[in-house]
């Protein structure tokens, strides 16, 4: 009985778990809906408004995980280009809004060597 309890304690941890990182990753894309969807596609589909604002699903690797991209959300993102609005993101919103991104990034085509 004991070790009945046991395992369905663990099966519910790790069902926990899974729905949290799910959770985590909606809370990321409904937080970059609401602040960046004006100019970027924030989905796995779709044109940018702006045509300067990449789809974030075209995010390098690069970017999405270096360490301090989510620092850089916390501290206020800000680019070269005029027309984007300065953000800051709570520590929580930035690591959700990483997590998010990096769920929908888009693998590029290998390309072929003669």
């Amino acid at each position: 009985m004991k070790r009945l309890c046991i395992a369905l304690l663990l099966v519910c941890a790790a069902g926990a778990t899974g729905g949290a990182a799910e959770d985590g990753q909606q809370r990321g894309k409904t937080l970059l809906e609401k602040m960046c969807a004006r100019c970027h596609a924030v989905g796995l589909t779709g044109k940018s408004p702006h045509q300067d604002a990449p789809p974030f699903r075209t995010f390098r690797d690069d970017k999405l995980y270096d360490n301090n991209f989510a620092q850089r959300l916390q501290d206020g993102l800000s680019t070269i280009h005029p027309d984007m609005p300065t953000f800051h993101f709570s520590r929580e919103d930035a690591d959700a809004a990483v997590n998010y991104l990096r769920s929908i990034q888009v693998q590029s085509k290998p390309q072929l060597r003669r």
